[in-house]
């Protein structure tokens, strides 16, 4: 069993649970809580919903739809796991020291709008970069946040009749190396950042 430090969030009308992972989470762990949580809310769409921040051993994920050509290694034999998913996007990499952040929500308590869900991802994202003293930014026609001409975080999510899965990843201080043996969500010519490069640690 994995020590969670866990909190209540008081948003009125739409309590969440937040939980914080003391230590590194195997993809596949976190995956299955997540699906664990959105079973709950399917049979109980008043229930609590819940958030995690943590961080993941290292791993590649390909979401739905995704292509295998975006991938630079075999995926029969890929340098660490690999996992093929149930979300949007196309392929990234999780890494100790990048920040991800999973939402499992009922969106019909706030607006059953995908397009609309991933865009509140991104402010949050910009919101944090902005406290930071950074400028976060979209770019039009692309999912995620880019800081200083580099994508730094990237967003991915699965929906079941309106309840979420999936969320965000902010690349913190990280071994940004490993988005070398992919084409990171299948984007040719953008370069991976993190925020260390301008906010050393």
């Amino acid at each position: 069993m994995h020590n969670l430090a866990k909190n209540f969030l008081p948003e009125e009308g739409s309590p969440a649970i937040l939980f914080e992972p003391s230590e590194l989470i195997n993809f596949e762990v976190a995956w299955f809580w997540q699906k664990q949580w959105q079973e709950k809310l399917l049979l109980d769409p008043l229930c609590n919903q819940a958030v995690w921040i943590l961080q993941h051993c290292s791993c590649y994920t390909l979401g739905r739809g995704a292509s295998e050509e975006n991938l630079l290694f075999d995926s029969e034999n890929p340098p660490v796991e690999f996992y093929r998913i149930d979300r949007g996007g196309d392929v990234t990499h999780h890494v100790p020291g990048q920040l991800v952040i999973y939402l499992v929500l009922n969106l019909r308590r706030y607006k059953t709008d995908l397009d609309w869900y991933l865009r509140q991802l991104e402010n949050v994202l910009i919101d944090v970069l902005n406290s930071l003293g950074l400028t976060g930014y979209r770019m039009k026609g692309m999912t995620g946040v880019w800081c200083n001409g580099k994508k730094v975080a990237s967003i991915g999510i699965g929906c079941r009749r309106w309840i979420t899965l999936h969320g965000m990843a902010l690349n913190v201080d990280c071994d940004l190396s490993g988005f070398n043996q992919i084409v990171p969500c299948g984007l040719n010519g953008f370069k991976t950042g993190k925020l260390s490069k301008w906010i050393p640690t």
